[in-house]
């Protein structure tokens, strides 16, 4: 498994809630389709940032999730992210769950 992790800084007035609204329904469709995936997560890290984890079962898949992130949130969200987000990716060399 490869998982891809972006980090947002928010410098608008738009709140997380409203902004996970917007993601679920315009990002979360398109993640879904990019092959391999395995799940997607948004987290409210305070202080103005969020950030988001995608799991899929290879780097590739990672990979283009990154490139879709950047296209859906030059588009929808580019008045709200003050930067480019930093991005963390690698191999999965643990993953437990209940």
């Amino acid at each position: 498994m490869y998982t891809s992790i972006r980090r947002y800084t928010i410098t608008a007035a738009e709140t997380v809630e409203e902004i996970t609204r917007r993601v679920k329904e315009g990002f979360v469709p398109i993640i879904r389709q990019t092959p391999g995936f395995v799940a997607y997560y948004l987290v409210d890290a305070g202080d103005g940032v969020v950030a988001t984890i995608s799991m899929f079962d290879d780097q590739a898949g990672a990979e283009e999730s990154n490139r879709r992130a950047a296209d859906w949130v030059k588009q929808n969200l580019a008045h709200v992210a003050s930067d480019a987000p930093q991005v963390t990716a690698g191999q999965v060399t643990l993953h437990k769950t209940k």
